[in-house]
């Protein structure tokens, strides 16, 4: 159950199991489905979604697009460097410009900025490029994003082995099962 500490929160290995899932596969999983996984009811993994959500632990759900089939054959990755104490704004000001869809902001002095765009062609991406110049960064690099793998976080994975083992468990010491 998501317990808050400070300004962080602890998840037992239900919570982590649901995240898990999740990250498989928000759009096509359904809660009977994860309930299933983990070894409880759909309404204990609806309650627990609502929980995560409201500690915005689940913040969005956000589609992978397949920008170049939806017309927009180009991905660009800035690698940038603004000033550390003008970072923040940087980003706040780069990501409302036209065709930023990503930024990731670093902790290091240099090249502290990745920011994705996507642009119609060479003309979209050049007045892209000259806005970003204009908020105090400096491009230190931009490359053509063809392929973009991503997995779930594994520490998730581990937890939802542990419920489904820890639920093995209990169906071996009982013979009518789990009535959680």
């Amino acid at each position: 159950m998501v317990r808050k500490h400070n300004d962080t929160y602890t998840l037992d290995t239900i919570d982590q199991g649901i995240l898990y899932e999740l990250q498989l596969d928000a759009r096509n999983t359904t809660h009977e489905e994860i309930s299933e996984e983990l070894d409880v009811s759909p309404s204990t993994i609806r309650n627990r979604i609502t929980k995560l959500e409201a500690a915005d632990i689940i913040e969005t759900y956000v589609p992978q697009t397949n920008y170049e089939r939806a017309g927009f054959p180009l991905r660009v990755q800035f690698v940038c460097t603004a000033a550390p104490e003008i970072r923040s704004c940087c980003a706040q000001k780069a990501i409302e410009l036209h065709g930023v869809i990503r930024i990731d902001e670093t902790i290091t002095s240099e090249q502290n900025l990745c920011i994705e765009v996507v642009a119609l062609d060479t003309q979209d991406l050049a007045t892209i490029t000259q806005h970003l110049t204009k908020l105090d960064l400096q491009i230190n690099s931009s490359e053509i994003i063809t392929k973009t793998y991503t997995k779930p976080f594994t520490y998730f994975e581990r937890a939802e082995e542990h419920v489904q083992s820890q639920s093995q468990s209990r169906r071996e010491e009982s013979p009518e099962g789990d009535a959680e």
